[in-house]
């Protein structure tokens, strides 16, 4: 009851009646104040009890007067206390609540009267306390300000945090936003550390709801305003207009250079009057240079540079002495199948084709006679200033092999060469740097019967030749390789003289006859009714008999034989010595040579 007494609102309204009219009391002056003082425990325990009018009237101050607890709207609150674990907001409802100051981590400066944003998030807890999450509540305000940001391309504040892949991820609202590395700057970023701890200003360029991911860009707020920069800047632009520039960016076709807000590029083929593999060779990050400006396009915002544009061209600058004839020194540069680029000065280049490397008929590449970078030494061929060419060659400083060919290699001489290359028809083979001859496939070999110069020899065999042929007009070498040794057809033509008897084993039978084998350069063939034996029945593989050669070719090396010819001889030679018995004894000779047959006959087959 001493509650009661010392509070007079209270007491106004437990002692007052229904039906009375009193006059405004402090309750209804100061409801707020009023309602915070009202001992709710008290009556709810009858301890004091309340008119039913007065507690109509005491419902409808806490409805205008305090904050509907069961509604999940972001509500502000004031800290009016601070403990060594929570937070104790006033949000204007029936009684205070409590925040974990693990919520507040990013605000260790947290003061009594600071006003926060809160969510009610459990009404009452067991022992009837508010409790509400000031955590939640930034993550409902930050998804709103963020989707206003997005809508109406609001410029925000951000805290870089860290670096990740592909970019950096920024604080923003409470909120985890990534910026694409790309997004950072207009300019290429080298060093992504140095944006780690700074708060930067953001514009929020894309939201996927579905996965709570933003991102922003810092690139966008100042493309803008780059744009009109471009504009303005290229409008004062002129052709040959020769600008200072600072180097922003290097890749493999080019070079970016900044002319103070604009960027203008300068192609590799413009960078110097010599050829280089990369920018990197002429200019490096960072630097400050001169560069001409070549051509632009307002519409695009495109400048085209150029740095060797500065000086003079080196066609214009080579020594007017310089003529055909004189020997120039130089580097190679390029190297392609069919010769190598000479720079003979910087910026001036001259083609040594392929064929004015060797006095060798014989092409190959470029690659076997020199190498990027080598350091040659060649002859002005032909010189033309106005189209800027010039064509050198290697071999003019050498003597020409052919001059003296007719002493070196004269018909009938033996050498010994190097097999280079094959045709259907015969085999080149280079005596010397500059001297190729030609043996055709019928001068291989003596013997052999060959269809590819590959089966008698491969390219870089050494072969020994004889000097056919010369023809020094032609340049030409005709060689023979088989006229190093003998003709053993020239022995074989007596050894085997038609007539002469052999005896062979039947090698192979064919369609039209078989073939026996002499030795191993000649092989005769014996037509199907040259293989008839005494008896009447023929030949077979691997059957050994004696022969007599019928006909024998050297030049097509052609032999053919015969085992029928063996025993008809015999019969041929009875009857003429029958014929010749009757002549000298006037005698019939029929009987008598068919008696001689037959005892001829009776002999071979065994009978006495």
């Amino acid at each position: 009851m001493a509650e009661e007494k010392n509070n007079p609102e209270i007491q106004e309204v437990a002692g007052m009646d229904a039906s009375s009219q009193p006059a405004p009391s402090e309750q209804q002056q100061n409801p707020e104040q009023f309602l915070k003082e009202f001992n709710w425990h008290n009556y709810e325990e009858g301890i004091d009890p309340i008119d039913d009018g007065k507690l109509d009237e005491f419902e409808r101050l806490v409805e205008e007067n305090f904050v509907d607890t069961l509604d999940d709207e972001v509500v502000e609150g004031t800290v009016i206390n601070i403990t060594d674990r929570d937070a104790i907001i006033d949000i204007n409802a029936k009684s205070e609540g409590v925040i974990s100051l693990n919520e507040f981590r990013y605000n260790p400066n947290l003061a009594v009267g600071d006003k926060v944003e809160v969510l009610i998030d459990v009404r009452e807890d067991a022992t009837g306390q508010l409790i509400l999450s000031h955590r939640k509540a930034r993550v409902i305000k930050a998804w709103d300000r963020v989707n206003k940001a997005h809508e109406e391309g609001t410029i925000v504040n951000g805290f870089v945090k860290c670096r990740t892949k592909g970019g950096m991820i920024v604080d923003v609202f409470g909120i985890e936003a990534f910026l694409p590395g790309s997004q950072i700057d207009v300019k290429p970023i080298r060093d992504y550390d140095a944006y780690v701890n700074k708060t930067m200003e953001f514009k929020v360029v894309k939201i996927n709801h579905e996965f709570k991911n933003v991102v922003v860009s810092h690139k966008a707020l100042i493309e803008a305003d780059i744009e009109e920069q471009k504009k303005e800047i290229i409008g004062q632009l002129e052709k040959g207009q020769v600008l200072e520039g600072v180097v922003k960016n290097i890749t493999s076709y080019g070079v970016f250079v900044d002319l103070g807000g604009v960027d203008g590029l300068v192609h590799i083929t413009d960078l110097s009057w010599s050829r280089i593999n990369h920018p990197n060779e002429i200019v490096e990050l960072d630097q400050k240079l001169n560069v001409v400006i070549l051509d632009f396009d307002e519409a695009k915002t495109r400048i085209q540079l150029g740095l060797k544009q500065l000086n003079k061209h080196p066609w214009e600058a080579l020594d007017a002495d310089l003529k055909v004839g004189d020997k120039v020194k130089g580097k190679v540069v390029v190297i392609a199948d069919y010769g190598a680029f000479i720079e003979v000065a910087e910026g001036v280049e001259g083609l040594i084709h392929v064929s004015e490397m060797s006095w060798s008929t014989h092409l190959r590449s470029a690659q076997d006679f020199v190498n990027v970078g080598d350091e040659v030494e060649a002859q002005i061929l032909t010189l033309d200033r106005e189209e800027r060419k010039m064509s050198l060659g290697i071999k003019q400083l050498t003597p020409d092999p052919w001059t003296d060919i007719t002493t070196k290699y004269p018909v009938g001489s033996r050498h010994t060469g190097i097999v280079r290359n094959f045709t259907n028809f015969g085999v080149f083979v280079e005596l010397e740097e500059g001297i190729d001859g030609l043996i055709y496939i019928s001068d291989l070999s003596w013997t052999k019967k060959i269809k590819h110069p590959s089966e008698f020899c491969n390219v870089g065999d050494k072969l020994d030749v004889v000097v056919l042929e010369l023809d020094v007009d032609g340049r030409k070498l005709s060689l023979g390789h088989k006229q190093t040794e003998e003709n053993p057809w020239d022995k074989y033509e007596q050894d085997f003289a038609v007539g002469t008897k052999h005896t062979a084993t039947i090698a192979d039978v064919v369609s039209k006859g078989a073939t026996i084998e002499f030795n191993e350069d000649i092989t005769a063939f014996v037509p199907t009714r040259h293989l008839e034996k005494e008896d009447g029945t023929k030949l077979g593989k691997g059957d050994e008999a004696e022969f007599v050669i019928i006909e024998f070719n050297k030049e097509f090396k052609r032999v053919v034989a015969s085992h029928m010819s063996i025993h008809k001889e015999e019969e041929a030679k009875i009857v003429t010595q029958a014929a010749k018995k009757a002549q000298e004894e006037n005698k019939p000779t029929i009987g008598d040579a068919n008696a001689d047959l037959q005892a001829l006959k009776d002999k071979m087959e065994g009978k006495n």
